[in-house]
């Protein structure tokens, strides 16, 4: 809108020309999301509290956290705003990627919304059944796939890329890459779900990894830059950086009431919509694999609570980890939970900086 309003005022002044430069939007986008999250914030937090959406505590859970209880939850919603009005406000509307990371994000937002609407309004503990969960995620990760796919028009828009190598990439085909964009999409948005069990867990290794991506969706929308650092050109995809930059500013803006000891969690409706739409950058900027490294702490969660089940299963009741997710274990195992937040934040920060050097290592 404000971009639209932009171009409009640079006919007759040309000092607005400036606003079609795409990191100025995605730094002002940034701004824009976390002055909404600090103002409107509190007033969030008011209304959840008002309406008694708190946290119910899995009594089998570490013990220290039944002093969580009742603490207001679905706070998710703040960051989805922030990030749609935002976008909305600095983006190039005319742009199919980000229609696009929208609905996947909002699409998202709202299977958590419901999922938490009925595990703490209802009072069901279940909240949405696990298949439906799965089942609307699919539908939502299919369609946004097979819409890629049939509007892919350069054979590196659907290959999958080996980092560290210039010239390793495997091409996937209609049915690799619809198989491959599911996977990515969802996988990735039940890997932060998993992450968000602590006070500022999951939303800042989601900051981290959505500024380091805003990165490579610039360089993959610039012609010059994507050549001289061997990335495959996506035309459009620069302007996903603004998007980011939003997630990126909403994120930060959310962490201020979500550091330890928390005023407010974020639920489904946010850790869903976060890991959707980052598993969606990821994919169009042709950067799967960068992903799964930067999320590093996204994809040990995920694992550890893969592998609990299965070893539980077929040891008839034996446990590899003292509790699953993983920062479970690490506070059963005498680390606060401060102490677990900021060691995965710092191997988050490594773990960007390794996924950021595969821009110019190869």
């Amino acid at each position: 809108m404000l971009l639209a309003l932009a171009q409009w005022l640079s006919q007759s002044i040309s000092g607005f020309n400036v606003f079609a430069y795409i990191t100025l939007r995605a730094v002002l986008a940034a701004l824009t999301a976390l002055t909404i999250s600090f103002i409107a914030g509190p007033s969030v937090i008011r209304w959840l509290a008002a309406k008694k959406i708190g946290q119910a505590v899995r009594q089998n859970g570490p013990q220290t956290h039944l002093s969580k209880s009742g603490t207001p939850t679905m706070g998710g919603v703040l960051v989805l705003i922030s990030i749609a009005v935002t976008t909305l406000l600095w983006s190039d509307l005319t742009n199919r990627y980000i229609w696009v990371i929208l609905i996947v994000t909002l699409g998202f937002g709202a299977i958590g919304w419901y999922d938490d609407w009925k595990k703490v309004v209802y009072r069901d503990p279940k909240g949405l059944a696990s298949r439906w969960k799965y089942f609307w995620q699919s539908v939502i990760g299919l369609l946004v796939a097979l819409y890629l796919a049939m509007t892919s028009t350069l054979p590196a828009q659907t290959q999958l890329i080996v980092p560290f190598f210039k010239t390793v990439a495997y091409p996937l085909g209609i049915a690799g890459f619809v198989i491959l964009t599911y996977l990515v999409i969802v996988g990735t948005s039940n890997a932060v779900n998993l992450t968000d069990g602590l006070d500022g867990l999951a939303i800042m290794p989601a900051v981290m990894v959505a500024a380091a991506l805003a990165i490579f969706a610039y360089v993959a929308g610039n012609a010059v830059f994507a050549r001289y650092l061997l990335m495959p050109y996506i035309p459009g995809a620069g302007e996903l950086a603004v998007f980011l930059g939003a997630l990126t500013g909403a994120g930060l803006g959310f962490l201020w009431f979500n550091v330890y000891p928390a005023e407010v969690f974020m639920g489904d409706v946010g850790a869903l919509a976060l890991g959707g739409a980052l598993g969606t950058v990821a994919v169009i900027v042709r950067q799967e694999i960068v992903l799964a490294i930067m999320g590093g702490i996204f994809v040990a969660e995920t694992l550890s609570v893969a592998a609990q089940v299965l070893y539980f299963r077929l040891t008839g009741g034996k446990r590899i980890f003292r509790m699953a997710p993983l920062h479970h274990h690490y506070e059963l195992g005498g680390w606060k939970e401060t102490q677990v937040v900021v060691r995965f934040w710092i191997i988050t920060i490594i773990l960007v900086l390794i996924g950021l050097s595969t821009l110019k290592i190869r």
